[in-house]
């Protein structure tokens, strides 16, 4: 069989579509799981149910592409804290401090991380006992004595049970208060990207959140009749992120991306002194894996309730051993339920398919699909008898970035897409839908669901350098990401004003006298 791009377009896109389904093979706790249909909720917001309940600890998205402003790396983006509202004072947001943030690389294929970078972070005030603002004045740099709170990071990077320290007591970029607070929030930003020692970039802080999607999808999969679709959920949104940029020789097996091109990448949340079963209860000191997520969409629409904490504590080389997972890879769940809603025929299990893109990554010698992309087995030097099915985000670095991404990523013939690794402006929504109902097998879109979500770019444009976010938003959500007012918002600003003279007069202590009278 000729390699995709060779091979008459009908027949790449009938190949590539499957690929697109790359939204992982879940392995929900227990398991790997297909990503079924792509309707599905925020990436991996709020997906199971105690990491619901702990939100500086829950991973949304994580992303890995070759940058395009810089070939000869690779650009890692991971997300944390989802539905940050931008004017969430007094405290604002946060990393953990009892966290390790990592984001994980396997060059081998073994399912086992092979490099690991972890942000380890640390808060201070100026002065806790005499101020409760997050900043006592404007803000123009990041060592501003009117930045009341900070936060600074370790960066560490693990080979095997090997561990070096890269760089120490690097400055986060605080939370966006507003523009009284930071006029020239850019320019704080910029502050806190730092050089990685070898090679690359770091940075971490607030940003946009850069998920596009519009979930109402859990009413009845988009209100039973494809009439609630086109707003983008996450608009106006938030999220912690840290993003790293990489020399591709510093990530491939033996240092030699030429031969081994093919890495898989996940992002976990670990907790200290805690019980994974329930995050309320101490155990010694020791670090529990209590989040985890490689490719978008997987554990909140694959992975069956059930299933769907212990996914979390899962590492991908456990995947292939829980069976009642497998078996959801095979005979996916939300097929069966679009064909309820809708009267879309699902595809005939088992799915062959998936658990080839899922699970293995694609190669002719893995599975049905007779093309050449991300399974590790392509790399020369990887060790056939110890790569293993495992649920990754599988990114092939020899692909070259596209000067015009498309959103359709693999499924448009834009090989440089997901699930060929995940871009910022990949649609991930929109691409899984169509692969799992089938585009994968006849190679045309199903033209029921030719709109997807509706939702097709995310609502502001994204950087163009490193870390390629976009800054974060200052406008209430509830007044939309334009700013624009709804109907008696100028009332209740007004009313608020007024408030705020009440406070500075002592009108807290009028009210509440009038509540207790």
């Amino acid at each position: 069989m000729k390699s995709p791009s060779a091979r008459p377009r009908s027949r790449r896109v009938l190949d590539q579509s499957l690929l697109v389904l790359g939204a992982g093979a879940l392995a929900t706790g227990l398991a790997v799981l297909t990503l079924a249909p792509g309707v599905s909720a925020a990436s991996s917001h709020r997906e199971a149910p105690l990491i619901a309940g702990d939100p500086r600890a829950d991973n949304t998205d994580v992303y890995a592409y070759t940058s395009g402003d810089k070939s000869d790396s690779v650009t890692f983006l991971a997300n944390w804290i989802p539905f940050e509202e931008p004017n969430g004072g007094p405290n604002f947001y946060a990393f953990g401090e009892d966290l390790r943030y990592n984001i994980k690389i396997d060059n081998t294929g073994d399912g086992v991380s092979d490099i690991t970078y972890t942000w380890r972070f640390r808060n201070s005030y100026r002065d806790a006992a005499n101020q409760f603002l997050y900043n006592t004045g404007p803000v123009t740099s990041l060592d501003d004595p009117d930045l009341n709170f900070r936060q600074v990071y370790d960066l560490v990077v693990s080979h095997g049970n090997e561990s070096k320290v890269l760089l120490s007591n690097v400055p986060a970029a605080p939370s966006r208060v507003g523009p009284a607070s930071m006029p020239n929030y850019a320019a704080l930003r910029n502050q806190a990207i730092r050089t990685v020692p070898g090679g690359g970039k770091t940075f971490a802080g607030q940003a946009e959140d850069p998920f596009f999607a519009d979930l109402r999808v859990f009413d009845l999969l988009y209100g039973g009749n494809l009439s609630e679709r086109g707003q983008d959920t996450l608009a106006g949104y938030n999220v912690n992120s840290v993003a790293l940029q990489i020399p591709k020789k510093t990530l491939a097996l033996k240092g030699d991306p030429g031969r081994n091109p093919v890495i898989g990448v996940w992002s976990t949340t670990d907790r200290q002194g805690v019980q994974v079963s329930d995050s309320r209860d101490k155990h010694a000191d020791k670090w529990k894996q209590v989040s985890r997520l490689g490719n978008p969409l997987v554990n909140e629409v694959v992975v069956p309730l059930k299933y769907k904490d212990a996914f979390n504590t899962l590492n991908p080389d456990q995947d292939r051993t829980v069976q009642p997972v497998v078996d959801k890879v095979l005979d996916p769940i939300l097929p069966k339920l679009i064909q309820q809603v809708y009267g879309v025929p699902a595809p005939a299990a088992p799915r062959r398919d998936l658990f080839e893109i899922y699970l293995t990554g694609i190669c002719k010698a893995c599975g049905p699909i007779q093309a050449d992309l991300n399974a590790h087995s392509l790399n020369k030097d990887a060790k056939r008898r110890d790569i293993v099915p495992a649920e990754e985000l599988r990114l092939n670095m020899a692909v070259p970035p596209t000067a015009n991404p498309k959103r359709y990523g693999v499924l448009a013939g834009d090989l440089a897409g997901f699930p060929n690794g995940r871009r910022l402006t990949d649609d991930v929504i929109d691409i899984s839908l169509q692969a799992v109902e089938g585009a994968a097998q006849t190679g045309q879109l199903v033209p029921a669901l030719a709109d997807g979500d509706k939702v097709n770019a995310n609502d502001v444009p994204f950087g163009t350098s490193f870390p390629y976010l976009a800054l974060p938003h200052t406008k209430s959500v509830n007044s939309g990401p334009t700013g624009m007012q709804r109907s008696g918002d100028s009332k209740a600003a007004a009313l608020g004003g007024f408030g705020a003279l009440l406070l500075g007069a002592g009108g807290y202590r009028l009210r509440r006298g009038r509540k207790t009278s």
